[in-house]
Formats: structure tokens, C-alpha cells, sequence
């Protein structure tokens, strides 16, 4: 039975005040097909009984699923392209030319969803500066909202349909090895990145200082205040010479005047005045 008005403005309430996502009245289809298949493994008769003992607010392992399972995870290797041609060509030689002398790089994903963002931009670095996993004081953090998301990083195991979505094939040969019908990450790369929980919406964990942030096709989902408050927190976690990435339909304009764009990126690529 499909959820009543009431049911699906309380998921939405519920979704918007635990992780900031705004879902639109007109998106309450996304609501239950995404809830079904968790009903259904929950072993909950219906979507009205899984909304029931959400009410509850008693059950937070599966207050934490549903959240998990409203978080958009649409993902691809190399995606977009543009920004990791700017880390390749600007971003990277820049800074190692400011950090030669403390020879130290932080970068942090901030939305890892299944890893194939981090293992994009590692395999650049790899890549054309393997100097930075050589000889540098190089960190890699990946954070995400969902435990199922950080565990499929952590694995780096991908099926063949995965790989064909921008994967170059010998990229392939190079940087993963073949399981039964998957593949997964070798690991030499695997090792490379730490992984945490982070909602970028909540309270921050302590966090180094940042060289090169990816927020790519993130901050789409939050409303303009959530947008405005994790601009900010950006901006003390991101060195002042840093860049900052965010996704093609994104920008800063009108919500932080801290940043401009970097023009010769030609993408979102972001610095502070």
C-alpha cells in the first residue's frame, strides 16, 4: 500500500532535519522506491509499518538505513572530466611548486559515495606525480554519510558494468586485479585512502588542514542556508592557498563571497580571495 500525505511529508521532515536533503513534494516517488527494498529486508509488512517504527525514533540502526537509502550515490569513474585535467595540468603543479620545501599534500573527498571519485584522482596522481606516494608527506581523506558507502571504498570491488561507466582500459590493467566477475583496486591504492564518517550537513569531525577539496554534485541536494553554513566550515578546514572543488551545476555565487573561481580551471574550480 502506498504511503498516505502524511507518512511522506514525515519522511521527508525526517530526511531534511537528519541529513539536510531537501525532497521535494513532487520527488515522493523517490521516497518509496527507495524504502521498499529496505521494508522488504527488514522484514516489515509495509512501507507504512517501516514509517511507523521510524516514529519511534527508538530504532537508530534503521533511522541510519533510511537516510542511507535517500542519499543519491550516482557515481562514474572520471567524471565530467574537466576537473581532473585542472588537477593534472594546474592544480597539483602548482602546489607542489608552493609545498616543495615541506614536500606535504592533503587532499579530501568529501562525498565518496562508492570510491570511484578517490580512486580517480589517486590513479591521476599515481599517474603523472608518483612522487607525491613516493617521497611526500601525502594524505588522502574520503568521507561520506553512509557506512554501505565508506565499506564499498574501503573493498574497491567493482562489477564489469561498473568499470565500463569511464574507466580507460589501461587504467584497468594498471590499478586493479580480477576477482571471479569483479574487479578490485589494487592495493597499493586501496592503503592510500582514510576513510570517515561525515555528514556534511552535522557537526565536523576534527579535520587537517586541506590542500585540494572535491565537493562534486553535493551541495545540489541542500537548501541555501545548509549550503551557506558548509561553505563556511570549507572555509577553516581549507588551506589559504587551496582549491576547491565542487560539480558543474554548482557554484559559490550569491552564498559565500569568500571564494572566486579560477578562471584557467575551466571548470568549478574554487580558491579564497
Amino acid at each position: 500500500m502506498p504511503l498516505n500525505e502524511s507518512e511522506l511529508t514525515f519522511v521527508r521532515n525526517f530526511i531534511r532535519e537528519q541529513a539536510a536533503i531537501v525532497l521535494e513534494p513532487e520527488k515522493s516517488y523517490l521516497i518509496e522506491a527507495r524504502l521498499q527494498p529496505l521494508a522488504r529486508r527488514a522484514g516489515f509488512s509495509s512501507l507504512g509499518e517501516l514509517v511507523a517504527t521510524l516514529r519511534t525514533k527508538r530504532h537508530t540502526e534503521l533511522q541510519r538505513k533510511v537516510i542511507e537509502a535517500m542519499t543519491t550515490n550516482e557515481t562514474s569513474w572520471f567524471r565530467d572530466r574537466h576537473p581532473f585535467e585542472a588537477l593534472k595540468n594546474l592544480v597539483i603543479p602548482s602546489l607542489m611548486e608552493k609545498r616543495a620545501k615541506q614536500k606535504a599534500l592533503t587532499f579530501w573527498c568529501a562525498a565518496s559515495s562508492s570510491g570511484q571519485e578517490p580512486y580517480s584522482v589517486l590513479m591521476v596522481i599515481s599517474e603523472h606525480f608518483p612522487q607525491l606516494l613516493k617521497s611526500w608527506k601525502f594524505r588522502f581523506i574520503a568521507t561520506d554519510i553512509s557506512h554501505e558507502m565508506l565499506r564499498r571504498t574501503r573493498d574497491g570491488t567493482y562489477s564489469q558494468i561498473e568499470i565500463n561507466r569511464g574507466l580507460p582500459a589501461p587504467l584497468l590493467v594498471r590499478y586493479f586485479e580480477k576477482k571471479g566477475l569483479y574487479w578490485q583496486v589494487k592495493e597499493e591504492l586501496r592503503k592510500r585512502i582514510e576513510l570517515r564518517e561525515l555528514n556534511l550537513a552535522g557537526t565536523w569531525p576534527a579535520l587537517p588542514p586541506i590542500d585540494v577539496i572535491f565537493m562534486r554534485n553535493v551541495l545540489i541536494y541542500f537548501d541555501v542556508e545548509t549550503k551557506k553554513q558548509i561553505l563556511a566550515k570549507v572555509r577553516r578546514v581549507m588551506r589559504p592557498d587551496g582549491c576547491f572543488f565542487l560539480g558543474g551545476a554548482e557554484t559559490t555565487v550569491h552564498l559565500d563571497d569568500s571564494f572566486e573561481r579560477i578562471p584557467a580551471a575551466k571548470t568549478g574550480c574554487y580558491r579564497l580571495k
